[in-house]
C-alpha cells in the first residue's frame, strides 16, 4: 500500500478501524519514509530469504519486507491491529500475519513450517520495556536465523553493542556478543515516528555466530556474568561471592588461576577473560 508513512494517510486509517495508541504495549508507529527501505535492505530482505517480523505495527516496514524478500511472517500481539494490517498488506501474497505473542511461539516450529527452503533473517520494531528479553529468546534458542535487525532505543542499542571492557557493557551486552557480532547501522530520530517518543532511537543488527565461545558450562558461565554486572562498582571477588554465594576464598582461587589481578572490575574483562574466570571457578565448585 503506496502512501503509509503519509501521516494523514495512517490517520485516517487508524480512525476507520478505531484504533487507538496503547501507552502499554510501547506504541510508536514509524512515519519517516526513508527508514524502512534502509531497515529492509540492511536486514536482508532480498530473494531467496524469508524475514520473520516481529511487531509489524500497520505495515510500513512490512509493505518494504514483502517487497523485496520470499516471504514476510509478522507476528503482531495486539489484535486490534490485524484489520489494519490486512487492508494495509492486502496486495501482497507472501505476507502471513500471526496474531500472538512472540515470548509464547514455538519459534523453531513456525520457522520450520513457513520458511522451508529459504534462508531466515528477523526485523523488528521493538519496544524499549521487552527489548533485552525478546533478543534474548531469539539468541538463547540457537534459531535456524542468519540475522536480526531490529529498532531499538538508542541507549539500549549502545549498551548491545558496547565494546566489551568498557563502562557502557553489561550483563546482556556479553550475551549479545557471544551469540553474536552486534553494531549499530544507523540513528532514527524521535520524530520518524507516531506518536513521537520522548528519546531517540537506533538500528542495530546482530549477525549470527556459527560457533559461540567454548565454556565448560554454559549455564554457570550466565549465572557468572550476571552476578558479575550485579554490582559494577565492587571488585569481581565481591560482585562474584555477594551475587552467587560462593565464599571469597573459592572465587580469588578462580581470579587467581585465570591469570587476573584480585582488584580487577567486571567492566574491565573481555570475553575471554570472563570464560576462563567462569571455568577456573565451575572447576573449583565441582568438588
Amino acid at each position: 500500500m503506496e502512501n503509509l508513512s503519509n501521516i494523514g494517510v495512517i490517520k485516517d486509517i487508524l480512525f476507520r478501524h478505531g484504533f487507538t495508541f496503547s501507552k502499554k504495549l510501547g506504541q510508536n508507529f514509524l512515519v519517516n519514509p526513508s527508514v524502512c527501505p534502509k531497515i529492509a535492505e540492511l536486514g536482508n530482505a532480498m530473494p531467496g530469504y524469508g524475514i520473520l517480523e516481529i511487531g509489524p505495527g500497520i505495515g510500513v516496514l512490512t509493505n518494504e519486507l514483502a517487497k523485496r524478500a520470499d516471504k514476510v511472517v509478522a507476528v503482531e500481539i495486539d489484535k486490534r491491529l490485524i484489520p489494519v494490517l490486512d487492508e494495509t498488506l492486502s496486495e501482497y501474497a507472501n505476507v502471513k500475519v500471526i496474531n500472538s505473542d512472540i515470548l509464547e511461539l514455538d519459534l523453531r516450529g513456525l520457522i520450520a513450517e513457513e520458511f522451508s527452503g529459504l534462508k531466515v533473517a528477523v526485523c523488528a520494531n521493538l519496544p524499549y520495556y521487552i527489548t533485552s528479553p525478546i533478543l534474548m529468546r531469539l539468541l538463547e534458542s540457537r534459531l535456524p536465523i542468519g540475522s536480526i535487525t531490529a529498532m531499538v532505543q538508542k541507549e539500549a542499542g549502545v549498551r548491545l553493542c558496547a565494546p566489551l571492557g568498557t563502562r557502557e557493557a553489561g550483563a546482556v551486552t556479553v550475551a549479545v556478543n557471544y551469540f553474536s557480532e552486534a553494531k549499530i547501522l544507523f540513528d532514527v530520530s524521535r520524530g520518524s515516528f507516531m506518536p513521537s517518543p520522548n528519546v531517540d532511537s537506533c538500528v542495530v543488527r546482530f549477525d549470527i555466530r556459527d560457533k559461540t565461545p567454548k565454556t565448560l558450562d554454559e549455564e554457570f558461565f550466565f549465572r557468572v556474568v550476571r552476578g558479575m554486572f550485579s554490582q559494577r562498582r565492587k571488585t569481581l571477588v565481591n560482585c562474584v561471592s555477594g551475587s552467587l554465594g560462593i565464599d571469597k576464598q573459592t572465587v580469588s582461587t578462580a581470579v587467581e588461576r585465570s591469570g587476573l589481578n584480585q582488584s580487577v572490575r567486571p567492566e574491565s574483562l573481555n570475553m575471554q577473560q570472563m570464560i576462563s574466570f567462569s571455568d577456573s571457578l565451575y572447576l573449583l565448585t565441582q568438588k
